[in-house]
C-alpha cells in the first residue's frame, strides 16, 4: 500500500475573475522513508502542496490519504492531533518561540498533546542535533544555523511519520545549509519517516531519492535519482 497519496488534489484562492489555482487535479504517491525534493518556481504551487500535505490547509477538492487514513475526511479537532502526531514541520524562518529555551521550544508539540516528555528521546535528538552545549539559551542567543536545529528538534520531538521541510536552508549560508540538510538525511534515514523538502537550491535536491517539479499548479516532472 502506498504511504502517501495524493488524488486530483485541486487548490482555488479567490472568487470568479479573481480565481488562482494553486493546485490543479495533482495526483501522486510517495513511499514509507523516501526522501523527496519538491522543485519549481515561486508561484508553482510547491507550497500550498506542502501545507496541505501537513493538513495546515484544506484542498478545494481531492483527498490525501497518509498510512490509510484520508486526512480531509477528519474533524478540525481530529486534523489538529493529526498535525502534532504524524507531521512534523520545518519552515525557513524557524518559528521558535522566543520566551522558551532550546529544551521547551523542542519539547513544546508533546506537551501541547498533553503527554510525558521522553527524556532519552530528547537526550538523543539533543546530541545527534549538537545542542548540549546550549540547552537553556533562548532563541536570540542562538544563531540561524542553530535555530534551525531547534526547529528540526521540535518537528522530530513527537515520532512523527512525515517531515515537511519547506526552504529549511533559504536563511543559512552554504556551510550551515549542507549540515541542516546532513541532519534531515540522518534523521530519515535513522527513524525511517518520510521527508519531503521544498527547496530552490539545485544541490540539495540532487541528493533527495526523487525530485517532484511544479509548474503553474501542476507536476511538470517526476524523476526519481536513486533507490
Amino acid at each position: 500500500m502506498d504511504f502517501l497519496k495524493i488524488e486530483n488534489l485541486t487548490k482555488v484562492y479567490g472568487k470568479g475573475d479573481n480565481q488562482v489555482w494553486a493546485l490543479d487535479n495533482v495526483s501522486l504517491t510517495i513511499q514509507k522513508g523516501e526522501f523527496v525534493a519538491i522543485v519549481g518556481p515561486s508561484g508553482s504551487g510547491k507550497s500550498t502542496l506542502l501545507h496541505i500535505l501537513g493538513g495546515v490547509d484544506r484542498p478545494t477538492s481531492g483527498h490525501v490519504w497518509l498510512d490509510g487514513t484520508d486526512v480531509y475526511a477528519q474533524s478540525d479537532e481530529q486534523l489538529a492531533i493529526f498535525r502534532r502526531r504524524q507531521v512534523g514541520l520545518i519552515y525557513q524562518f524557524y518559528n521558535l518561540i522566543p520566551v522558551l529555551n532550546v529544551v521547551e521550544n523542542i519539547t513544546l508539540p508533546v506537551l501541547m498533546d498533553g503527554k510525558q516528555v521522553n527524556e532519552e528521546r530528547l537526550s538523543e535528538l539533543i546530541s545527534t542535533l549538537g545542542l548540549e552545549n546550549r540547552k537553556n539559551h533562548l532563541p536570540n542567543q542562538l544563531s540561524g544555523g542553530l535555530q534551525q536545529r531547534v526547529s528540526i528538534g521540535r518537528a522530530l520531538m513527537n515520532s512523527p511519520s512525515v517531515i515537511l521541510a519547506d526552504e529549511p536552508t533559504g536563511n543559512l549560508d552554504s556551510k550551515n545549509s549542507q549540515e541542516i540538510v546532513e541532519l534531515l538525511k540522518y534523521s530519515n534515514r535513522k527513524y525511517n519517516h518520510t521527508l519531503i523538502i521544498i527547496t530552490h537550491d539545485e544541490n540539495i535536491a540532487l541528493q533527495a531519492d526523487r525530485i517532484i517539479s511544479t509548474c503553474d499548479g501542476v507536476i511538470v516532472k517526476d524523476e526519481r535519482i536513486r533507490g
